[in-house]
């Protein structure tokens, strides 16, 4: 079964790599109607970082889902493709290319790192606390005088010397790391109500400090740090884990009100959450200025139809932040209703793909970090897509695995790199039951 897998995700990572080799194409013809001179370089170099990726996984976890890689190997190329589209325009950085390849590499090499050190994945389950301690370390990285830095009104970036990153991005892999420890021992206590608040029956109310401490986490990040998307994915992740945790929908409810109090009272107590509710509700309230962004995004998809304008044919590069926040803006723009429908559904397979790796783990260690891994990745997405097509407000995270920027590649594939880590596990769990089975079924004959 792992041959046919691997056998499989190969193929797929090759089709993938000519598909975003042959966009690579479309978009130099679209822009300078000449096929690039270094398309056979290019092509080589993402089949050898993918290739790679795939050997390593066929070696240190031989037995993992064969889907995940090339879906993630297919949006990272597709988001490549774009920022050398844009960056071709001289409206981004013209290095943006070069350092959005290097963070592929890098992206790769702690994908195979991952798979190196977490040999099994109840080590981890082992440094439960300190995993708290790091993830709420990590989330208060930013608002440290001379670590922190802000940037676009939000101060989510840290500087150690040379180097700028987004402490968040590493931290919701931590903090989905201890809330499944945490919620394995806790959730039988937590399913028994033996307190009351008036008329509601709730569980003891110290087995309730690490939700409340989430909730306090996230108002301070929406507060202090201004990041009302990070504020968002890490209580709904925490909410999530602990409603599957339990099987208790109240938990669920009693989340989305407490972060609706939460962002209600930070909405009349502080301008920045303010405006950005404004703009949401009405950006054509100052279209020059405040909502000049979400203005050019609207026109970017309505110019793009069902079809699209055509890779480098488009005028996506007049939306500001466009290789980050708003690049499926762009590729709504160039590829229509019809490539941006083929981007979600990249992402569905993914999320139906982590969710089928959760549902068939047998640890309750490994079924919970799945169901909060493969959350992060889908809820992530769709904030910042909501956001774009002003679904929910604005939000200035990034699309995994699309936009350009080297702290949420990282992250994202050490996220990728646990989740197929906890199929090998089942998978070979699997195959060991099977083959003692067929040994006792040949000694009885």
């Amino acid at each position: 079964m792992g041959k046919v897998r691997r056998t499989t995700e190969l193929g797929l990572i090759v089709l993938g790599c000519l598909i975003v080799t042959g966009a690579y194409t479309l978009a130099s013809l679209g822009r300078n109607a000449s096929i690039p001179a270094n398309l056979g370089p290019f092509l080589g170099i993402i089949l050898a970082l993918m290739i790679g990726a795939h050997l390593a996984t066929r070696w240190l976890a031989p037995e993992a889902d064969g889907l995940l890689l090339p879906l993630a190997a297919l949006l990272n190329g597709l988001g490549f493709v774009f920022i050398v589209r844009l960056a071709g325009e001289r409206r981004v950085p013209s290095d943006l290319p070069g350092l959005q390849s290097t963070w592929t590499a890098l992206g790769i090499a702690a994908y195979v790192g991952t798979l190196l050190l977490v040999r099994k994945t109840r080590m981890l389950d082992q440094y439960r606390y300190s995993f708290a301690v790091l993830g709420i370390g990590l989330l208060m990285v930013p608002l440290i005088p001379g670590i922190g830095r802000q940037i676009n009104g939000a101060r989510i970036w840290a500087s150690i010397g040379p180097i700028n990153f987004q402490p968040g991005e590493f931290a919701k892999i931590v903090l989905a790391i201890f809330f499944a420890s945490y919620l394995v021992e806790k959730r039988e206590l937590l399913r028994i109500a033996t307190a009351r608040i008036g008329p509601i029956h709730v569980p003891e109310l110290r087995h309730l400090g690490p939700l409340l401490l989430a909730w306090g986490a996230s108002i301070i990040v929406m507060v202090l740090e201004k990041d009302l998307g990070s504020s968002l994915l890490f209580f709904a992740l925490f909410a999530v884990m602990v409603w599957v945790a339990t099987d208790r929908v109240a938990y669920l409810i009693s989340a989305l009100i407490m972060f609706m109090g939460g962002a209600y009272a930070a909405w009349t107590q502080f301008s920045h959450v303010q405006a950005r509710v404004d703009i949401w509700l009405d950006p054509w309230a100052d279209p020059s200025n405040k909502g000049f962004q979400v203005l050019q995004s609207m026109f970017a998809f309505a110019t793009g139809g069902l079809t699209g304008t055509g890779l480098g044919l488009g005028d996506p590069e007049r939306i500001p932040e466009v290789e980050t926040d708003f690049i499926f803006a762009a590729i709504g723009e160039e590829l229509g209703l019809f490539g941006a429908t083929a981007v979600l559904l990249c992402y569905l397979l993914m999320v139906g793909s982590g969710l089928r790796v959760a549902m068939r783990a047998e640890s309750p260690f490994d079924k919970l970090l799945a169901v909060g891994l493969t959350a992060l990745l889908g809820i992530q997405t769709f904030i910042i897509i909501g956001g774009v097509t002003r679904l929910v407000p604005l939000t200035g995270i990034t699309l995994p695995f699309v936009s350009y920027g080297g702290s949420s590649l990282l992250a994202n594939y050490v996220l990728l790199a646990l989740l197929m880590r906890i199929s090998d596990e089942t998978a070979a769990r699997e195959r060991l039951r099977a083959e003692e089975g067929a040994g006792v079924r040949k000694v009885v004959a």
